[in-house]
């Protein structure tokens, strides 16, 4: 987001984040969310010259299920005893428990 909306300004360097005056995204703020959602670009904000503060997208990568299924389909299968030992560990881990009863007597006894 450009000089032409209203906010920030480019910096020299190549794929350096754009900065922005405190002023100018105080009152732009809702546009310069938006360009990050949108557009997925950082910004550093500045006072008085001075870097104090960056916005950018909360996350780095993005993935969609398309992205996962590819990943998934573009590896080799797991070997069967690897499949084998994850199967069991599964079926350990998610065995039900069965409560002791409360009327059963404990193996210590008062005399």
């Amino acid at each position: 987001m450009a000089r032409r909306a209203g906010i920030g300004r480019r910096t020299t360097g190549a794929g350096a984040p754009a900065s922005v005056s405190a002023t100018d995204a105080a009152r732009g703020f809702g546009r310069l969310v938006d360009h990050v959602r949108e557009q997925h670009v950082e910004y550093v904000v500045e006072r008085g010259g001075v870097a104090v503060a960056r916005i950018g997208p909360a996350s780095e990568r993005r993935c969609t299920l398309r992205d996962f299924v590819a990943l998934l389909r573009s590896r080799s299968p797991a070997n069967e005893s690897y499949l084998r030992e994850v199967e069991a560990a599964s079926e350990s881990a998610n065995r039900p428990a069965v409560p002791r009863s409360p009327w059963e007597r404990s193996s210590t006894r008062a005399s």
